[in-house]
């Protein structure tokens, strides 16, 4: 059965073409493939690790196929018979080594494409100054534009400054910093020029690229009718939101690096994503041209401004219809393999902290319980334990909690989970959450609902971690003292918040509804 796809406005193309969309499971790439599909193409979604996508209301609609953008060999299967190749892909946050690998793979995929016949290739990149010199992060994306405009296919290079849009990384920064910080003092970069875009009009830009003629392959600049310094966007912000005006005071010796510590420690963005974020204020970015409209007309009624797009992001988020997030892509260096059914794969260890109960309660209202943890309703169990958890994987680089979840009553497969990936989930059964944090081995949670053989509610829960060398199993041995406090505390907690009288209902299945 054909699944209604929610979107904005749509283009209507008269067109049978294979679409390849790269970065899917991505905040840009999650919101492309249904407007491309309300346009009239086929669309094939690639994906690393494709299970992800099963959850997502287009799954049924496209082809999937199981590629990594830097494998030759999966990417001549991935881009077979296509005809526009959308190039959603970058290293942010993975790294010191990003640009490296952003070349190797643009220079992969360009060759791939062009040797697949592919008749365009459309790539979002950043908004930069000519003539300065460029943060590693934008000079990356100017790079990667380079190299895909040099690969021999027609290409399409959009640059775009701040994304506006709810759940983009740079929308969930000002709306964090704007919220919480009444008073602040800030960097000199909040006084940098820039032209943000609402995402509604990127995805406009995108979708209408795949029409543009053969002989047109170049960059163009794309952004809304709006310029604004970024305290002018927190002021906006701010009166959008209905909140009071916010006191900003500049100091000068805030560097980038401070600046992003800054963000992450008030923000869910981490550190990773807030420094390549920060290190782009720092240069003017504004349109020098809007030639893009020659080849994809703006809306009747114009591009969208920032006010209104600030109110759109926000009425997403009240609503608890944010589809994609900055969060949507895998933490990167995080494990992506699934838990394995053999227990002893590959000839390692496998240790596993297990529990069970039987609860006087229904498996519904036990699973009410189970699909609401994480996120503002916490893990039910040592919370101080919980917290410096997160601050400690922070410190090295990793998610913490602040990821939170997507949405606080619905969990799908993909879905950040503060520390933790959505792995598998089956309704009234089973939750397997993969972890993202930073662990010298692999680590998994399951939540497993079960019913006895005299009709009792029975709470399995399963804690598994694979060491990797000698750190992994110290590791280990070195947490099993808490096991009692973390695991055992969460499973009589979770056990009590299902029994009380004022646990959450359960909701319909999302399958059977």
């Amino acid at each position: 059965m054909k699944r209604t796809l929610k979107g904005h406005r749509t283009i209507h193309m008269d067109t049978n073409k294979l679409v390849l969309v790269t970065g899917v499971t991505g905040y840009i790439g999650g919101r492309l493939v249904p407007e491309l599909l309300k346009a009239g193409y086929r669309v094939r979604a690639m994906a690393r690790n494709p299970r992800r996508l099963r959850d997502r209301d287009w799954y049924d609609e496209v082809e999937v196929v199981e590629a990594d953008a830097g494998d030759r060999d999966q990417l001549d299967k991935a881009l077979e018979g296509v005809d526009v190749a959308y190039y959603l892909i970058h290293a942010l946050g993975t790294g010191k080594r990003f640009e490296s690998r952003d070349r190797h793979t643009a220079l992969t995929f360009g060759a791939a494409a062009r040797d697949a016949g592919v008749q365009r290739i459309v790539y979002l990149g950043g908004l930069y100054p000519q003539g300065e010199e460029l943060s590693p992060h934008l000079d990356s994306r100017r790079e990667v534009g380079e190299i895909l405009l040099a690969s021999g296919v027609p290409t399409t290079v959009l640059r775009a400054a701040v994304i506006l849009g709810s759940g983009s990384a740079s929308f969930e920064m000002l709306r964090y910093l704007t919220d919480r910080l009444p008073v602040m003092v800030t960097p000199r970069w909040l006084h940098t020029r820039i032209q943000p875009i609402a995402v509604r009009d990127v995805l406009l830009y995108l979708v209408g690229s795949a029409e543009m003629p053969a002989t047109v392959s170049r960059g163009f600049d794309i952004g809304g009718p709006d310029v604004l310094t970024y305290r002018d966007m927190m002021q906006r912000y701010a009166a959008v939101a209905h909140l009071t005006t916010r006191r900003i005071v500049t100091l000068p010796l805030l560097t980038p690096s401070l600046s992003s510590h800054w963000v992450g420690l008030v923000t869910p963005v981490p550190n990773s994503i807030a420094r390549p974020l920060v290190d782009s204020l720092i240069h003017e970015v504004v349109c020098k041209e809007h030639d893009i409209e020659q080849y994809v007309a703006d809306p009747a009624t114009g591009l969208i401004g920032f006010d209104q797009a600030v109110e759109l992001a926000l009425k997403r988020v009240q609503d608890l219809d944010v589809t994609t997030s900055w969060a949507s892509a895998s933490t990167p260096g995080a494990p992506s393999d699934p838990l394995p059914g053999d227990p002893d794969w590959s000839g390692g260890s496998l240790y596993v902290d297990e529990r069970e109960s039987a609860i006087a309660t229904t498996p519904e209202q036990l699973w009410s319980v189970i699909e609401g943890i994480g996120g503002g309703n916490g893990w039910y169990s040592w919370r101080l334990g919980w917290w410096a958890r997160g601050v400690l994987d922070r410190v090295f680089g990793g998610p913490g909690l602040r990821r939170g979840r997507r949405n606080p009553n619905d969990l799908s497969v993909g879905d950040p989970l503060d520390w933790w990936r959505v792995e598998e989930i089956e309704d009234v059964k089973l939750l397997r959450l993969r972890a993202e944090m930073r662990l010298p081995g692999l680590a998994w949670l399951e939540l497993i609902v079960d019913t006895d053989d005299d009709n009792r509610t029975i709470f399995r829960q399963r804690a598994l971690f694979h060491p990797h060398g000698l750190p992994g199993h110290l590791y280990w041995w070195a947490i099993k003292p808490f096991h009692g406090i973390v695991f055992g505390g969460m499973q009589r907690n979770i056990a009590a918040a299902a029994q009380r009288k004022d646990a959450p209902r359960w909701r319909q299945s999302r399958k059977s509804s």
